[in-house]
């Protein structure tokens, strides 16, 4: 029981700590060297992680202690720019979803939404596929807002204001944009059987890939 609660003890954790020291460091006039520390850190990590399954490991290893080196060196100016360095993470990511997203509704892609609906229902009717891919386009227009939103709040807005929105309301508003799509979708489809966002989740997650 304990090995598995506590990994999930360590995301919550993870999840709630982070953003917590991130806006301390973002509000405090005195946290150069934290905020540079906090900042970079999960790039670092995430870095290390992939250098270490890569096949070509200890080429990209290398390739990671140089970048930190490099990092060490420019220090004095990470301290006094790190909100910079906290903003692309969040402005990249958000860009990042609204890639996954808008890219499938080029066409001749299956929008995203449809390809979720199809891992989790047998059939799918023609409405509900006309609705999917309205739904693929409001989540890619609501992640480029968000971008925007960020960009404009991180150089208009005082640092904690940013912050405030980067750290604590992101996560809130896509929860806020996933639970108005499901009461839309029981309004405009009622007699479909609807499902938990977890069951459409696990049924991607063990979905082959499809060609393009």
């Amino acid at each position: 029981m304990a090995r598995r609660i506590l990994p999930w003890l360590g995301i919550a954790v993870l999840v709630i700590g982070y953003p917590l020291l991130a806006h301390y460091t973002n509000e405090s006039a005195h946290s150069g060297n934290m905020g540079a520390l906090v900042a970079v850190a999960p790039l670092v990590l995430i870095a290390l992680a992939l250098a270490w399954r890569s096949p070509r490991r200890f080429i990209m290893l290398g390739v990671l202690v140089l970048l930190c080196i490099a990092l060490w060196a420019g220090w004095s100016a990470l301290e006094n720019h790190f909100g910079l360095v906290y903003w692309l993470q969040h402005v990249g990511m958000l860009l990042i979803l609204f890639m996954t997203f808008g890219r499938t509704l080029i066409a001749g892609r299956q929008p995203l939404c449809t390809r979720f609906a199809k891992a989790v229902h047998v059939l799918v009717t023609p409405q509900h596929e006309i609705y999917a891919r309205q739904v693929t386009v409001a989540w890619t227009l609501f992640f480029a807002a968000m971008a925007l939103a960020s960009t404009l709040l991180f150089f208009l807005a005082p640092l904690a204001t940013w912050s405030v929105f980067a750290n604590f309301l992101t996560l809130p508003l896509v929860a806020l944009m996933f639970i108005a799509e499901y009461w839309v979708r029981r309004w405009v489809l009622p007699d479909m059987q609807q499902t938990h966002i977890l069951d459409a989740v696990r049924a991607f997650r063990n979905t082959p890939a499809r060609p393009r």
